[in-house]
């Protein structure tokens, strides 16, 4: 037995795969804070959006020979900004300003890549990301991500709450909820950012939303919820890690995998609990209550 747990977790021995597990425990636990608003507001979309909106960005920097870390933020920044001006002065409708830009800036980042010597590798590379690249100058970048998020998350927490309960309540409170979904926003953007290497912009959703969604049913609480979905965001990393090792998968997509295999399991085994408590308490089958937003 202790020689078949020694194989199992052999990979972890490697310093490459140390890095690439740090380094995704930090996209973790930053995905859990921000992803967590982005379920309870209802933001899946503009999170993808921003995953293919970076596109350009990436590219071009992968042309140029530039951190692509930069040109990934630069390209969600001008994703998040030309969404917001095209529903300010556009009038479009908030899903219909990011379906456009999200096909015009998935179009533009493929054309980039196109004046690339391999297209194929630059857009396997870009699409889905390469966790086991990761070098101790990324875990520094990342750490500073994962930082910065958590802190303004817990800064604007109240701002947060208002404004998902009821922007009049925000209004009211004096919170000013155009400018706390612009930083809601731009969390969002940051996490989409800092999670491109590890799955790349392709299955950045997964990480943002599953470990989010694995945690939504076990507590009522945001605080507890998003502790939960870092817990569940780096178990999957773990995993991934150890399936991409052992059946010499792709990294990224085996963590992205992991992620939403767990929510799944989460989902299904909460169903269970809650009809076994029911039938204990003779109460009739039900839906189980939404998470309160606290």
């Amino acid at each position: 037995m202790p020689a078949l747990i020694d194989a199992l977790f052999a990979p972890f021995a490697l310093e490459f795969v140390q890095r690439a597990f740090l380094g995704g425990a930090l996209v973790a636990v930053l995905c859990g804070v921000v992803g967590t608003w982005v379920v309870i507001r209802g933001m899946a979309f503009l999170g993808e959006a921003l995953g293919h909106g970076m596109l350009p960005g990436v590219a071009l920097a992968t042309v140029l020979g530039i951190p692509v870390l930069v040109g990934g933020a630069i390209g969600a920044t001008a994703m998040s900004v030309g969404v917001a001006a095209l529903q300010r002065r556009g009038r479009l409708s908030y899903d219909t300003s990011i379906g456009l830009l999200f096909v015009a800036m998935l179009s533009l980042g493929v054309i980039v890549i196109s004046f690339s010597g391999n297209v194929a590798t630059d857009a396997t590379a870009i699409l889905f990301g390469d966790i086991l690249a990761i070098s101790a100058g990324d875990l520094v970048v990342l750490a500073a991500a994962c930082g910065i998020g958590v802190l303004v998350a817990a800064l604007a927490h109240r701002r947060f709450v208002a404004l998902a309960l009821d922007t009049r309540i925000a209004t009211v409170l004096g919170y000013r909820p155009r400018l706390a979904q612009a930083v809601l926003v731009g969390l969002v953007t940051l996490a989409v950012v800092a999670s491109y290497q590890a799955v790349g912009s392709l299955l950045v959703v997964g990480l943002l939303l599953a470990p989010a969604v694995a945690a939504g049913g076990w507590t009522a609480r945001i605080p507890s919820r998003m502790l939960l979905a870092a817990a569940f965001g780096i178990a999957a990393v773990f995993t991934g890690l150890l399936a991409s090792w052992h059946f010499a998968s792709a990294a990224g997509a085996s963590v992205a995998a992991a992620a939403i295999a767990l929510a799944g399991g989460s989902t299904l085994i909460r169903a269970a609990v809650g009809a076994r408590g029911r039938r204990r308490r003779g109460a009739p089958e039900g839906r189980t209550p939404a998470p309160a937003v606290a």
